[in-house]
């Protein structure tokens, strides 16, 4: 007599589990869709995910903090929630990510209400560069 577990329905099983996984982990993200501008630069690593500051191409502020982050922030808003962050994590490096064609003048109003809320460390998000252009 030989007493032998069949693992073949727990295969099956987790292969289940896998696919559904793989199915949903896309629809889990949430966010902007902004177009980042190219920049040779390093990556900067941190262990959780960093508070980004979004600038939309039409200069609706978003903090991917709290419960509705898809909902555009007043510029008070922002300071008040940055504010509290920035109270209780003073080193927190908080990231600012404007869409490409976005004006100037929003990103630069998006670091100042960050600088207003009493962050220290302010960073920039862009995507790599594919190409160099000569």
């Amino acid at each position: 007599m030989n007493a032998e577990m069949n693992v073949v329905p727990y295969i099956d099983v987790m292969l289940v589990l896998l696919i559904i996984f793989m199915v949903t982990a896309p629809l889990l993200t949430q966010g902007i869709d902004v177009e980042l501008p190219e920049a040779d630069a390093a990556n900067i690593t941190q262990g959780e995910e960093p508070i980004t500051l979004s600038v939309s191409r039409d200069g609706q502020l978003f903090l991917n903090v709290g419960e509705n982050r898809s909902s555009a922030l007043s510029d008070d808003e922002v300071v008040q929630q940055a504010g509290a962050i920035a109270r209780n994590k003073p080193q927190e490096m908080f990231l600012v990510e404007g869409d490409a064609k976005v004006p100037y003048e929003a990103v630069a109003r998006g670091m100042s209400l960050l600088q207003t809320a009493g962050v220290k460390k302010i960073g920039f998000v862009t995507s790599p560069t594919t190409q160099k252009k000569r």
